[in-house]
């Protein structure tokens, strides 16, 4: 079994910066795919973005040009840049990989 867990996440103004991070931890036995969802209050969680094992990114078009996956396989971790925030960006952020979920970071974007 492995294990996601998120942080990060936080109150920031609309025009501003987050960097997430996730951290996997437990039986792992290979590199996986990974990804960061997006669930906005009232909503179904959304593929945000989504990075494979050997580097290639792929993103939501609502969040193309102002985040940016990445992982860092030695810590097994990956990361989500979030520049130029909007207030519709908030919402609890999950990390998924190994066919896991993480518990979720809330990002908070005040107008």
């Amino acid at each position: 079994q492995v294990q996601l867990v998120e942080s990060g996440g936080g109150l920031v103004q609309a025009g501003g910066s987050l960097r997430l991070s996730c951290t996997a931890s437990g039986r792992i036995f290979r590199i996986s795919s990974m990804a960061w969802y997006h669930q906005a209050p009232g909503k179904q969680r959304e593929l945000v973005a989504a990075i494979t094992s050997g580097g290639s990114t792929n993103y939501a078009d609502s969040v193309k040009d102002r985040f940016t996956i990445s992982r860092d396989n030695a810590k097994n971790t990956v990361y989500l840049q979030m520049n130029s925030l909007k207030p519709e960006d908030t919402g609890v952020y999950y990390c998924k990989g190994w066919n896991n979920w993480g518990q979720g970071t809330q990002v908070t974007v005040s107008s």
